[in-house]
C-alpha cells in the first residue's frame, strides 16, 4: 500500500485543481498543488505517510501564504481605509480635461476624465473653466466633480530645476 500512495497524492491533487476552476476562493489550487508534492515525495521513495503529510501541508500553507501577499500587493495600490479604491471613489486626485467652458464661477462646463465626460465646476475660489485647459479631481458630489486648474508652468519649472 506505501508504494501506491503516490497514486492517491497524485488523484487527490488533480481533484483540488479541477475543483479550483468551479470556486473563486483561488484557495484550492495550492492545495492541490501541496497534494502532487506530496505524490512527488511518495514516488522519489519516501513512503512515510506522516512526512508525505507534512509536505502536504507545508506546501499548501506555504503557498497560500505566498499568494494572499503578492494579491494583496498587487491590488491594494490605490487603497483607502480597508477598501480598493474603484470608480468615483476612485476620481479624486485624477487629471482630466475641460472640454466645455464654464460660463461663470459657478457655472457647470465638462471635464473628461479616463474617457467619460463629467459636468464639472470649478473648486471654491477658482476661476470659471476654459476649454482645453487641465484639470486636477478635487472631489465628487453626487454625478458631478469639483476641479481645481494645474499649474503646468509650476510643475515644469519644478522638474527643470536640479535638486539641491
Amino acid at each position: 500500500m506505501d508504494n501506491m500512495l503516490w497514486i492517491l497524492w497524485c488523484v487527490l491533487g488533480a481533484v483540488l485543481i479541477v475543483a479550483e476552476v468551479f470556486t473563486s476562493g483561488f484557495v484550492l489550487l495550492w492545495f492541490g498543488i501541496g497534494a502532487l508534492a506530496a505524490g512527488f515525495a511518495a514516488i522519489v521513495g519516501i513512503n512515510n505517510l506522516g512526512l508525505q503529510f507534512v509536505i502536504f501541508a507545508l506546501v499548501s500553507i506555504g503557498l497560500t501564504a505566498a499568494s494572499r501577499t503578492i494579491f494583496v500587493n498587487y491590488f491594494s495600490r490605490e487603497k483607502t481605509g480597508d477598501s480598493l479604491r474603484t470608480g468615483v471613489d476612485s476620481l479624486p486626485g485624477k487629471i482630466g480635461t475641460v472640454v466645455s467652458s464654464s460660463r461663470g464661477a459657478m457655472q457647470e462646463g465638462a471635464v473628461k476624465v479616463f474617457g467619460s465626460t463629467w459636468t464639472a465646476y470649478p473648486a471654491e475660489g477658482e476661476s470659471p473653466l476654459e476649454a482645453g485647459e487641465r484639470v486636477r479631481v478635487e472631489n465628487v458630489e453626487g454625478a458631478s466633480i469639483y476641479v481645481r486648474r494645474i499649474d503646468e508652468t509650476a510643475d515644469w519649472r519644478q522638474k527643470a530645476l536640479p535638486d539641491n
